[in-house]
């Protein structure tokens, strides 16, 4: 069974468009205000829970030992800052239903 291919860009704006019978360039705009806004919102306040779709927060890591894949040298890989994203229960039970008790 040959594996389905990622939606691109341009069919997920084709498809919102048809669906909501809005014009390309209004689904597309929108999709640019909304990911400007989850940005703006992680970045300032650490955390936005997209409704049905998931949490998105900032946690920090810790310093940590790594080494060099080329010269194979150890070195210090410092604490950052990470994006992660927390699928919600609703979404997760979408893609993949729960499996029935017996």
């Amino acid at each position: 069974m040959a594996k389905a291919k990622p939606l691109t860009k341009a069919q997920i704006v084709e498809e919102l468009a048809k669906k909501l019978n809005m014009t390309k360039k209004d689904v597309n705009n929108f999709l640019a205000a909304y990911n400007e806004l989850i940005y703006k919102n992680v970045k300032k306040a650490k955390e936005l829970t997209v409704p049905g779709l998931g949490k998105f927060y900032v946690t920090k890591t810790k310093k940590r030992k790594g080494r060099n894949p080329s010269t194979g040298e150890t070195i210090t890989i410092p604490a950052k800052n990470v994006v992660k994203f927390k699928v919600a229960k609703a979404a997760k039970d979408a893609i993949i239903p729960p499996k029935k008790k017996k």
